[in-house]
């Protein structure tokens, strides 16, 4: 029921998944009345393989979390993180409000021994044409794209949870992507040892003396340039320098329509241009990377943009099927143990 457009989008890109992936059944959590209109419209095929479970309330995007735990215990968004936690549901998948989904997710399904907070990761393009066959996005796209962490989770992160990010990321893109030794960057303001706060220098020491393949500090333009498989960053940093890339990318778009339209000379190179700039498009198409993850907690949480359209809200679908199939959760469990010995002497 969250997000911007709610069911519309919801449903058929829920249907969209079930047509593709003959494995998967689908549960719609909210307001049956509101769904079955939309649902109705599905094949009969499709429709048995996607339930609803009613939910009386939900949670609007201004909405406070301390309110949405309080108060709305029968919201669409408690109840499917309920039925992650009951396993009845391998992952639940949300675009609604990120703080409410974050506080209500890290009540129910708990975080992981060994990880104080869980943190926001989402998968970014860089410049890279190597494909990633083992994802569920390759067949989409040929592009590569890097792990960002935290994006907004949390404002403040000490040294020792840039650490735990940065296992977490690590593990992440080595269960997704099948990177053997996936590469850890550290964002920074430069790549010198002496750039940056002692937070980010105190991390940085104890991940080279880590088992994870470290790289250093890397800048904000490194994170396109296929340097690092995993940028690690406290939350604060991590959604100043996403939402400054997207405001980029809407504006470089919106600079090339109205350069090629401004006169009949380059409306008619815009045709001609227009195969090439189909291509670009879909290298660089949000949509394509829609669906950032909570890393660190006891279940699979995938939180969707709530401007998402049907594309955008599928690939949020198949994100969470591809954590799925890998055991991201079990994965991570399994890694902390082993490689955040270090952890307890920061």
């Amino acid at each position: 029921m969250g997000g911007d457009h709610g069911p519309r989008v919801v449903v058929p890109a829920a249907l969209g998944v079930i047509a593709e992936f003959a494995d998967v059944d689908l549960v719609l959590v909210g307001n049956e009345r509101e769904i079955a209109p939309a649902l109705d419209r599905a094949s009969p095929v499709a429709a048995g393989r996607v339930s609803v479970r009613h939910a009386s309330q939900r949670v609007e995007m201004d909405d406070l979390p301390s309110h949405v735990l309080r108060s709305k215990r029968d919201s669409s968004m408690r109840v499917a993180l309920d039925l992650v936690k009951r396993r009845e549901a391998d992952a639940c998948v949300s675009a609604g409000n990120t703080g409410a989904l974050m506080a209500t997710a890290r009540f129910v399904l708990k975080t992981l021994p060994g990880i104080d907070r869980p943190a926001i990761v989402s998968a970014l393009p860089t410049k890279s044409r190597r494909p990633r066959s083992s994802h569920p996005r390759s067949s989409h796209t040929r592009s590569s794209h890097t792990h960002v962490l935290d994006l907004g989770a949390n404002v403040e992160s000490s040294p020792r949870h840039l650490f735990e990010f940065a296992v977490m990321g690590s593990v992440l893109a080595s269960a997704v992507d099948d990177v053997e030794r996936p590469r850890v960057g550290l964002l920074n303001i430069g790549q010198e040892h002496i750039k940056g706060n002692e937070r980010v220098k105190e991390a940085a020491r104890a991940l080279e003396a880590s088992n994870l393949n470290y790289i250093g500090f890397v800048e904000g333009d490194d994170i396109y340039q296929d340097v690092a498989d995993v940028v690690v960053c406290d939350g604060f940093v991590g959604n100043v320098a996403l939402k400054a890339s997207e405001g980029v990318a809407r504006m470089i778009s919106e600079l090339i329509r109205e350069e090629f339209g401004r006169t009949m000379a380059g409306r008619l190179t815009g045709l001609l241009a227009r195969p090439v700039l189909r291509r670009l498009a879909g290298r660089m198409d949000p949509r394509s990377y829609n669906g950032a993850s909570f890393l660190g907690l006891r279940g699979i949480v995938i939180k969707s943009h709530g401007s998402a359209d049907v594309v955008a809200f599928r690939r949020a679908i198949v994100e969470a099927i591809a954590e799925i199939r890998k055991n991201v959760p079990e994965r991570i469990s399994e890694h902390i143990a082993s490689v955040l010995v270090e952890k307890e002497a920061m």
